[in-house]
């Protein structure tokens, strides 16, 4: 049995979320089992990301009534933090149920630094995590210490974001 790897794509450049479901596409097109979980994504509609990956095969569970405060100012912190250690008790189920040969925990470094989640909270996902289970973290922010638990460490910089000149995001390109 091969040991299943952690990694952890962080960074303030885009393209964490992307890098990720590129992987479970790859995954998948060679017969593994993947499940994506979405914390802190918008409340309305789905990225391109999520529609291509249900389209393939591809298990996707994007956890309602989580927006930060970014994208909705009305947000109440206290809402957010249930809902997402209610998502966290779900993923850890999912996780070591054993179905899967690989999952995503999206947006649990934007969780985790946003104070949303805990180190402990990431602690807890890691042990639960079969030993054959390749498990990958992305968002903003990762902590020093998920980084150091991790086997696979990536950061998108940002040099140059055309939303520095006042472009919004685009359909198909940035969701």
């Amino acid at each position: 049995m091969t040991k299943g790897l952690i990694h952890v794509y962080t960074g303030e450049g885009k393209g964490k979320t992307t890098a990720a479901f590129g992987l479970a596409k790859r995954a998948a097109g060679h017969g593994r089992r993947v499940l994506i979980l979405q914390f802190l994504k918008s409340r309305t509609g789905n990225s391109g990301e999520f529609v291509s990956a249900q389209k393939t095969g591809i298990e996707v569970m994007k956890f309602e009534g989580q927006t930060t405060p970014l994208f909705d100012p009305q947000v109440k912190i206290t809402d957010l933090k249930k809902s997402i250690k209610k998502a966290l008790g779900y993923s850890i189920k999912k996780i070591k149920s054993d179905s899967y040969d690989l999952v995503i925990m999206d947006e649990m470094n934007t969780a985790l630094s946003c104070g949303y989640a805990t180190m402990k909270d990431a602690e807890k996902i890691i042990k639960a995590k079969p030993v054959r289970l390749e498990l990958i973290f992305t968002g903003r922010g990762a902590p020093a210490e998920l980084i150091e638990l991790a086997d696979y460490v990536t950061e998108m910089r940002m040099i140059k974001h055309p939303y520095n000149k006042g472009v919004k995001a685009r359909k198909g390109i940035e969701f």
